[in-house]
Formats: C-alpha cells, structure tokens, sequence
C-alpha cells in the first residue's frame, strides 16, 4: 500500500557529518528500536508513540526516515511540541511524521549529484537536493545510511513540515 516507485535520495559523497560518534543500529533492531537506542531521538519516539504510529514503524517496511534529531524539534517555537502531543492534535503530528518517511528504502548511493521529488507515505512529495551536500526540503542530512530491519534512518537537522 505504502510502496511507490520513486528515485533515491542522497549522494554518499556528499553527506556531512556531525563530529558525534555516528549512529549504527544493532543487528536486528527495526527502525523504532534504533531510534530509541540512540538516545537522540527522544522527541521523536515522544511523537511516534503519541500518534500511535509505533506499530507501523516496526512493520515489514521498508522505510526511509528522514529523522530530526531532540535539537532539531527543539528549534521549533516555543510550545509546538507541547502543542502537537495533545491528544485533540494528533492528526496534525501523524501528518507531520508521516511527511518524514519515504515507502521504500533508499540509500545514500542513490541519488549522488541529483535532485528528486519523493513520494511520502503522508502523501506529499519531498525536494531532495544531493548537488552541493544532501538537503532533504531545507534540512541538511547530518548522516545518513543507519540501516534497520525494516529500513533506513537518514538523520536531518531540521523538522519538516508540510504545507
């Protein structure tokens, strides 16, 4: 059902990286359970398991995430995470994490020196920018290639919102 047809995302050489020690998921651990071992993702899980979206990312997949660090939901106004864990906004918050997964699983050798436009599971499509550095709708990947179970974490520095 989530499954299109669509180019890859990054150029490997052009990825950057953060001086912290790069994330790897231990063999087995799907999407989700990478996530929550890194210990970088904590608003992100918040927000995953308050759209009750937990059980799709541990699905058969395979899906990409382009996945905001705790800094990242930090630089948001002051009150919008607050906001968009209330119960009565959680269509809202399943919009905007939905936006952050591609259908498929998309590694960074894929689009090296290109531009696409990727399908999201929330239905809208994505600007990948892999030309100068890999930006993802103005978000830089910081890293990329964290491979899961069921796909592939790609950390971005900015949340993505859909208009």
């Amino acid at each position: 059902m989530f499954r299109r047809k669509f180019m890859g995302i990054f150029g490997a050489a052009a990825l950057a990286m953060t001086g912290a020690m790069p994330l790897k998921a231990e063999a087995g651990q799907d999407i989700v359970d990478t996530a929550v071992s890194a210990g970088s993702f904590n608003t992100l899980v918040a927000a995953v398991q308050a759209a009750d979206l937990v059980g799709t990312l541990k699905g058969e997949g395979p899906f990409t995430v382009f996945a905001p660090t705790d800094e990242a939901f930090a630089a948001l106004p002051e009150g919008t995470v607050e906001t968009l864990l209330k119960p009565e906004n959680k269509d809202q918050l399943v919009a905007i994490l939905t936006y952050h997964v591609v259908p498929a699983k998309v590694m960074s050798g894929d689009i090296a020196g290109k531009k696409a436009q990727v399908m999201t599971v929330q239905g809208d499509r994505l600007e990948v920018n892999a030309r100068n550095g890999v930006k993802v709708e103005g978000a830089e990947v910081i890293q990329a290639d964290i491979v899961a179970s069921n796909g592939v974490i790609h950390v971005v520095d900015k949340v993505l919102l859909p208009e």
